[in-house]
């Protein structure tokens, strides 16, 4: 309640603004006019301004004028209190969609960590041995792994990169798959020459070690690393062998805290952050097919 009363005075404050500058302006406009016609009958009835009857009749010729320019501005000041109120509220739509943004991750986060911190209350009062304590400080680094990642992933919406460098996107590429290597999982990584983009590399080395991250989890045997040019961009993509992303989650698989059934290792937030970090670059990220992550950037010019 307390947002919406916000919301909607800043929407009365910018519309009685507007209001405010429309009525100066028709107001000058209203003078000018008044000034012109007041000319023109004097010029007309100069001959009789002399006798009270030339005065008089100039005298209502003046009122009739000031009336009919009143008249005609009480239908502009009605389309102008209209005209800035949609003008007001479009202006305050980003506030409110903002403010909906941070209301939504507040309560995801909330509903996120309240399960590992229940679990952690309840397992500390009836620790007994070594195995409860070893659970709650595994259940507290994942608590910690999650905030980390809000943390992340909010300095990556709201900050933009400040480091622009040209950046192998291949060189890159091979690091996080040594990074990222799993026993029983085979990496197969084709990375061509001069793939350059630009930007912050060590973002753009997150964004590679999160698509693995979240390849390495879901593969059975393999994962597919690409990179290659794509006309004006180049195309890191990341495809594994797992089951891939189910159809119901498929648009909906960036959003925070969104992940498969079979997921119970994942924060829900390493996508996200992923196109993030893109789109921060002027790229973007997407699923193709079921399991193939793609990332395209921007590509960098050498010559």
């Amino acid at each position: 309640m307390g947002s919406r009363l916000l919301i909607a005075r800043v929407v009365a404050r910018l519309c009685a603004s507007y209001l405010a500058i429309l009525a100066l302006v028709l107001l000058l406009l209203d003078g000018l006019a008044f000034w012109w016609l007041a000319g023109r009958e004097h010029d007309l009835l100069e001959p009789l301004l002399t006798t009270d009857v030339g005065r008089a009749t100039y005298d209502a010729q003046l009122r009739k004028d000031a009336l009919g320019l009143a008249l005609l501005d009480l239908p502009l000041l009605l389309a102008a209190g209209a005209a800035s109120y949609g003008l007001a509220v479009v202006s305050v739509r980003p506030l409110v969609e903002a403010r909906e943004r941070e209301a939504r991750f507040a309560a995801e986060a909330a509903h996120e960590l309240r399960t590992p911190l229940a679990r952690i209350a309840s397992l500390a009062q009836t620790a007994q041995d070594a195995g409860a304590l070893a659970q709650i400080a595994a259940i507290a680094i994942d608590a910690s792994g999650t905030i980390s990642d809000l943390l992340s992933l909010v300095r990556e919406e709201h900050v933009a990169p400040k480091l622009s460098e040209p950046v192998d996107l291949s060189a890159l590429a091979r690091a996080a798959v040594d990074s990222a290597r799993r026993d029983g999982v085979l990496y197969d990584v084709l990375a061509g020459d001069e793939c350059w983009v630009e930007g912050d590399e060590r973002r753009l080395r997150r964004l590679a070690d999160n698509l693995l991250d979240n390849a390495g989890r879901h593969a059975r045997a393999s994962v597919r690393v690409r990179v290659e040019p794509d006309g004006e961009r180049i195309a890191l993509s990341v495809e594994d062998d797992g089951p891939g992303v189910p159809e119901p989650l498929r648009e909906r698989i960036f959003e925070r805290f969104v992940r498969g059934d079979d997921d119970d290792r994942g924060s829900g937030l390493g996508l996200a952050i992923c196109r993030a970090i893109a789109r921060a670059h002027g790229g973007d990220v997407v699923l193709e097919a079921r399991s193939r992550f793609v990332a395209r950037l921007p590509k960098f010019d050498l010559t």
